[in-house]
């Protein structure tokens, strides 16, 4: 068993035993590779408190079989007051292209069962359940009920997994119960109420999640250390911090992504066999400072005629990130390149002499846009798809160069559990953005996408009322990709 980080040698207390079950915030398995895949619990208290304990053996087991008739790993180990009781595991040495079941033992209690897999060597399909942008009080989770109907092999989660604030002018469902986080503990408050959720339970346990955070599970609009209160960065880096640690705690990620690091590292490559590429971005820690802005102040402001936002030298992911991607782009050997990522690619118009833009996008990195489009021009490079959320809204884009060359498509789900945008706020969209496909910014939902050797087909399922646990959900608009194309097509 691996935990989050290194920690001293404690002794375990085997025989510890709980009032109320130490499970109530569910399973999860994440990060697929060919040979393995990490496994998530985290041990609470009563009503989803923090489990009053000193450190406590737990026991994984990993079947074939949803009946663990055949168990093929077992193991054992501590979960750490310091690190929440948090558990991950991660698996290796296993067949490729298989599912597995895996459940936890603690306290004399045994978890929910759920699902994992290893991804596979050849492949012929791929199915991903997209999502982002879920917000507790603002609507129902229940289009997971929808996700996991749809069976899909991975969810995509983009980020704002948790929302940090409110929002007392919209309506509520429910409510938070407790202060904005800022410390440690707020944070693990605000993850754990999430995790209560049956129907968000229910979608961990069906199969693996990759995840990838944005600004709400810091600070909404914060870039790096930059944030929307202004404090320097030596304020602003605690509260940060805390909350990175949160994330890690009540994620399936990989604990070696953090552990012995001078910083947690997220962006990863989960990839699907020969058939798929995956480079999971974070476009969050390492931006430049925000365009046009005053020092240490970050907020999604409207951008006019703003020439800062265009230099060269800014970067919304950092160098060695853009390293790590060039040398991704430059060694694809799959016919399918997914960039997953958090916030709009394309240039987002709001004026037709197009001087106004968002300064949260990738407008507000315009350079780095630049040159990631350069890299997927890359021959290795057949059909490069970009995974977008965090405008609450559907759209579909061509990927064009300055020339109006199309060398690739965006694919932008909405929110699953969240307001839409106010009317107007993105100005005449068609008439300002002709490489705007489609855009639908009245529905949440998710996006299914199905990925064959011939096409990729992607769905964008629409919910039509978030404020009823029992919404409908259903096909808004379907596009296509072929084999070997770069352009998105409505199906």
């Amino acid at each position: 068993m691996v935990g989050l980080a290194v920690l001293p040698a404690v002794p375990l207390d085997a025989h510890a035993r709980a009032d109320a079950d130490p499970f109530g915030l569910g399973v999860a398995s994440g990060d697929p590779s060919t040979d393995g895949f990490v496994l998530w619990t985290r041990l609470i208290g009563p009503h989803a408190t923090p489990l009053q304990a000193a450190t406590v053996e737990v026991r994984y087991e990993v079947a074939t079989d949803p009946h663990f008739r055949a168990i093929v790993r077992r193991g054992r180990g501590g979960a750490y007051p310091e690190r929440a009781h948090a558990v991950h595991v991660e698996i290796r040495g296993l067949p490729a292209g298989r599912r597995y079941w895996y459940r936890f033992h603690a306290l004399g209690a045994t978890s929910p069962v759920g699902r994992a897999a290893t991804s596979p060597i050849v492949a012929d399909r791929l199915r991903l359940a997209v999502t982002s942008c879920q917000h507790w009080e603002q609507a129902w989770f229940g289009a997971y009920r929808d996700i996991v109907a749809a069976e899909p092999d991975l969810i995509l989660q983009l980020g704002d997994y948790i929302y940090e604030q409110s929002y007392p002018d919209l309506p509520r469902v429910r409510s938070f119960g407790s202060p904005e986080p800022r410390d440690l503990a707020g944070y693990r408050e605000r993850h754990a109420l999430y995790k209560t959720d049956p129907d968000l339970q229910a979608a961990h346990r069906a199969c693996p999640w990759v995840v990838t955070w944005d600004d709400h599970e810091v600070l909404n609009d914060y870039a790096g250390l930059a944030n929307r209160e202004g404090l320097p960065p030596a304020l602003f880096a605690p509260r940060r911090a805390a909350a990175y640690q949160a994330y890690f705690e009540h994620m399936p990620i990989r604990p070696s992504l953090w552990r012995n690091r001078p910083a947690p590292q997220l962006y990863r490559a989960v990839d699907w066999g020969e058939l798929a590429s995956i480079s999971v971005l974070d476009t969050r820690q390492y931006r430049s400072a925000p365009p046009c802005s005053p020092p240490d102040l970050a907020r999604n402001i409207r951008l006019e005629n703003c020439v800062e936002a265009a230099a060269p030298t800014r970067s919304i992911m950092g160098a060695a990130q853009e390293r790590w991607l060039s040398e991704r782009l430059a060694g694809e050997r799959r016919p399918w390149t997914l960039i997953a990522q958090q916030v709009f690619f394309a240039p987002l118009w709001l004026d037709g002499a197009h001087t106004a833009t968002y300064s949260d996008q990738w407008d507000g990195y315009a350079a780095n846009r630049t040159r990631l489009l350069h890299e997927m021009q890359q021959p290795a490079v057949t059909s490069p798809i970009v995974l977008s959320g965090d405008v609450h809204s559907f759209w579909a884009n061509d990927l064009m160069t300055d020339d109006g060359k199309i060398i690739g498509s965006e694919l932008v789900t909405s929110a699953l559990a969240a307001a839409s945008p106010p009317i107007g706020r993105f100005g005449e969209v068609t008439r300002n953005n002709p490489h705007i496909r489609f855009h639908d910014v009245q529905h949440a939902g998710w996006t299914r996408i199905d990925i064959g050797r011939d096409f990729v087909r992607a769905e964008m399922r629409m919910i039509f009322n978030g404020l009823d646990r029992d919404s409908a959900v259903r096909s808004g608009a379907t596009f296509i990709i072929p084999d070997g194309s770069r352009r998105i097509s409505r199906a």
